[in-house]
């Protein structure tokens, strides 16, 4: 068997882990980060995100002229999470973060050359009364996608004058923790190639392995009670392959708490992945303002139409609801024209936008002024969920040939699109269609403005042919996990903390075990790596609280 001895054993490689490790190696320490993925996937999920961040009143907003502060933001969190006080850690956790958020994240990464677009982004801003969501936008763009961040935190750790003291260790799976006399004192697992055991010895251990989104049988399982009876029968998957829980069964072993399992953070706009590298792997699309979202029988969704930047959670618990009381498949349609997708089509992720990526102003610009052609053809000519026809009765023929179980309405989906194009043809200021009154108000914001169609009728032969994109609901983050006090240390049932055992990012539902709620604001993931990697890191070195409002003993008040 293979021995590892270290100070601090990290378990993941993700931003958290490799975060934790920076702050670790800073005060001296020496740390081990076992991660079962290979050397050159290191950054975990965050290497393959957009890379959007959420801060509050910084230099970007300010030169905007958006008046934010801590006590807006945090207002606007539990409204949109529902989050209460009697959320206990998670409630605590939400507080903090959103307080310190710019100076422990943003202030962080921002020397290390960390740079954004030079127009937030306005995400997540609620639906209805009573449960809105971003009042002003904070949503931080970084210039490099999360492959960008990724990149640079892991050069950082790599070139640390404290190097000595740090072992990485690739394509090993870590399967239990060890207990000696009540304190958590390693872990232990296999070599994923090789079948051979290991052992790692340390007097900190921190599991930084992701969430349970990967895993098709625990999503079904913690299925939340909201989105209807029974899951979806297909739900991709745009986790990373090894977010599958198998830490948060360790954790559980040795009386960690997990709390919040059915609180996830999915999307309802997925489709396959043309080459995948995982089981179920898909593409989160993002999704088209100016489309209609309609059911598997293609009719609109409704009354309420559904669009996408309001409340992510709500499309989903809809489309779901919908389909359960017409016994529809729980899948849905995206219907446009060429030319709206042209303006408005995207795909989430650092692989499908490399002008962003790979930091080419040239290129940005002038998928901004013309369009996205390139990734259109592609995503077309690669998909079999996306059909193309010049009439609406052609469409819907294909749309019925790919699932023949389901008879598409066609006359119906054409009296949807008529009704639609009829309100939109009104003009500004004579909307009665609640989508089209949103998409105007899109449009008061610059940078929905140059991403969003001009109030744009869907059948209208210059701007054909008609599109359609068959959506499902694809899984992405956990909002739960493992509960964790304001240290990141894993406490039990009762919140009494376990010595020796620490749990970061998406592992703890990024903070006390489901700090976001039931919603997200948007760009809370990757700040929230970084952040309860830094908390972890100061209790650590310390060896007390990091924080001198954190009470020493576990607890939930």
């Amino acid at each position: 068997m293979t021995k590892y001895q270290s100070d601090v054993v990290i378990i993941g490689g993700g931003i958290a882990g490799i975060v934790t490790a920076l702050e670790c190696l800073d005060g001296g320490k020496s740390v081990t980060i076992i991660d079962r993925d290979v050397a050159e996937n290191f950054g975990g999920l965050a290497k393959e995100s957009f890379g959007g961040m959420f801060f509050v009143d910084t230099p970007l907003q300010r030169k905007a002229r958006i008046v934010d502060s801590p006590e807006r933001a945090f207002s606007d969190w539990c409204s949109f999470g529902e989050l209460s006080p009697a959320d206990g850690l998670a409630y605590q956790w939400a507080e903090r973060y959103v307080a310190r958020t710019t100076a422990e994240v943003h202030d962080f990464v921002t020397p290390m050359g960390i740079n954004f677009l030079p127009v937030l982004n306005w995400v997540e801003r609620g639906w209805r009364e009573g449960r809105m969501g971003n009042s002003v936008p904070r949503f931080h763009m970084v210039w490099g996608t999360g492959h960008e961040l990724a990149t640079v935190l892991a050069a950082r750790l790599r070139n640390h004058g404290g190097a000595g003291r740090l072992r990485l260790i690739f394509g090993q799976r870590v399967e239990e923790l060890i207990t000696t006399d009540g304190r958590i004192t390693g872990c232990r697992g296999v070599d994923e190639a090789e079948g051979t055991a290991f052992e790692a010895e340390a007097e900190a251990v921190v599991i930084a392995a992701g969430g349970s989104n990967g895993n098709d049988g625990f999503i079904r399982d913690h299925w939340h009670r909201d989105w209807g009876a029974s899951p979806p029968e297909t739900i991709l998957n745009g986790s990373h392959k090894f977010a599958d829980a198998t830490l948060h069964h360790a954790a559980a072993a040795v009386g960690g708490s997990l709390v919040n399992l059915d609180q996830s953070w999915n999307y309802a706009a997925g489709i396959p992945h043309p080459r995948p590298r995982k089981p179920r792997h898909g593409l989160s699309l993002v999704p088209c303002k100016t489309a209609l979202w309609m059911d598997a029988a293609g009719r609109r969704i409704g009354p309420e139409p559904l669009i996408a930047g309001f409340d992510t959670r709500e499309l989903i618990k809809r489309i779901c609801q919908n389909a359960e009381a017409k016994q529809l498949p729980k899948y849905s349609w995206q219907v446009m024209n060429r030319k709206i997708m042209l303006k408005e089509f995207a795909i989430s992720g650092a692989e499908s936008n490399p002008a962003i990526r790979d930091k080419s102003k040239l290129r940005l610009l002038g998928q901004l002024l013309f369009g996205s052609k390139e990734l259109v053809d592609a995503t077309i000519a690669d998909s079999a969920d996306i059909v193309t026809a010049p009439t609406v009765g052609e469409l819907a023929a294909k749309m019925n040939a790919l699932d023949p179980d389901v008879e598409i309405d066609g006359a119906g989906m054409a009296a949807d699109i008529e009704a639609y194009d009829r309100d939109m043809a009104k003009g500004t200021g004579q909307f009665t269609d609640e989508q089209i009154k949103r998409i105007a108000l899109l449009r008061q914001w610059r940078a929905d403005k140059v991403r969003t169609c001009k109030f744009q009728k869907i059948d209208e032969a210059k701007a054909g042919p008609l599109v359609a994109i068959r959506s499902f609901i694809i899984s992405r983050k956990s909002l739960g996990g493992i509960e964790t006090d304001l240290d990141c240390r894993v406490v039990d049932s009762t919140g009494a903390a376990l010595d020796g055992l620490y749990a970061v990012g998406e592992a703890a539902g990024f903070g006390g075990g489901g700090m976001h709620g039931l919603r997200a604001l948007e760009g809370t993931f990757l700040g929230g790596c970084v952040f309860s990697a830094r908390m972890a890191a100061r209790a650590i070195v310390s060896g007390t609280s990091a924080d001198p409002q954190t009470p020493m003993a576990g607890g939930r008040s």
